[in-house]
């Protein structure tokens, strides 16, 4: 069996599959990339069991056949070839030889039978999204899906649609992050999707055409521009994440969100995985005070705001307080503070797109 087909098109395919392929598995297969070539096209496919990635690509080819190849190796040697055209030979013993330029390699393959099979879906529930819009979505949000939690649920990032629009939640315990959106949505359905999968689609998401997304029980297709990320979907019982978000707030804060995040990374310089100090904040007459105190030393900084309301002296992780202000993407956000114990909310200063919920850090009187 032999085909021919554009260096580019053949790497930037395998660099999308090799998204999924898992670094080390019980199925040596997996650690491999899937060729099926059939009709004129290629299908590949990397899979780690969780998530699955395929794409195809045209090509020209003298019969259909099918095979695995070692997936990182694979991807270093398209990586480095020189010439625009790439050849590969497979024979009976599955010995595949690659040839591009004068450069030519040798490997041997593995049978396409032992490759597990590909998850697919018939009769779930169908939606299309602007690519630009999950895209934004998924960036303002996944960065709140727990890393480390002992309930796999929260590994994964909420997706409510219903007449009204389209919801994205994630949380890890110490914050939350919603994303709401309007649009037309026929569905009234509920599922969560685990954030490694969302971090692969956003990877996948070069332009603004639409996304189609199927739900099974099971599993979620997106297929994007030619690709396609098969993922499971998480079991549990997700927050009642309304229950956790406060109603009213005694303290409003308008501040510009480079000026606040350039600050608290100023006195956040002292703080270390050893020393992991909370930032304190006082919040009065239009003004941000922050300062920040360990073993090293002191740091301390001040910044206007538009203030109405309680003072307000609370602390908090910088991380998360950085993260918030970053993926919040926008100008100028509104910050709603209840006291020193209740989370501080941070959303737009017009709308309700986002909203970023984030629970205080105790800290010692000075």
């Amino acid at each position: 069996m032999k085909f021919v087909c554009q260096r580019s098109e053949l790497f930037e395919a395998a660099t999308h599959v090799s998204y999924a392929v898992a670094s080390k598995s019980n199925i040596p297969a997996l650690e491999g990339i899937l060729f099926k070539i059939s009709r004129e096209k290629l299908f590949m496919a990397g899979s780690d069991m969780e998530i699955s990635i395929t794409c195809s690509i045209d090509i020209k080819s003298d019969s259909d056949f099918s095979t695995v190849l070692p997936g990182s190796l694979f991807l270093e040697m398209v990586r480095k070839m020189a010439d625009d055209i790439v050849t590969v030979e497979i024979d009976e013993r599955l010995i595949t030889t690659i040839k591009c330029g004068e450069a030519e390699f040798n490997m041997t393959g593995m049978p396409a039978d032992d490759y597990p099979e590909i998850p697919s879906i018939s009769g779930g529930a169908a939606i299309s999204l602007p690519g630009d819009l999950l895209k934004n979505m998924i960036r303002q949000t996944n960065f709140a899906v727990a890393k480390n939690d002992q309930r796999p649920i929260y590994k994964g990032t909420l997706f409510e649609l219903n007449e009204t629009g389209i919801k994205l939640v994630s949380v890890d315990g110490v914050r939350l992050a919603i994303r709401n959106e309007s649009i037309n949505c026929k569905e009234d359905i509920s599922f969560v999707v685990p954030g490694k999968s969302l971090a692969q689609v956003n990877k996948l998401i070069e332009n603004d055409g639409n996304v189609s997304i199927a739900v099974g029980k099971n599993h979620i297709i997106f297929e994007i521009d030619g690709n396609a990320v098969i993922s499971k979907l998480l079991d549990g019982d997700f927050l009642d994440y309304n229950a956790a978000i406060p109603v009213s707030s005694a303290s409003t804060v308008t501040v510009n969100t480079r000026t606040f995040s350039e600050a608290v990374e100023r006195v956040s310089l002292l703080t270390s995985e050893k020393l992991a100090s909370p930032i304190r904040c006082i919040f009065e007459n239009n003004t941000i005070k922050l300062a920040c105190a360990n073993a090293i030393g002191k740091a301390f900084d001040s910044i206007p705001c538009q203030f109405d309301g309680e003072r307000v002296e609370i602390g908090f992780n910088h991380i998360f307080l950085l993260d918030a202000l970053r993926y919040s993407e926008c100008d100028e956000v509104k910050l709603l503070l209840n006291g020193n114990l209740s989370p501080m909310k941070i959303v737009p200063t017009d709308g309700d797109s986002f909203l970023f919920l984030i629970l205080p850090v105790r800290i010692k009187n000075e």
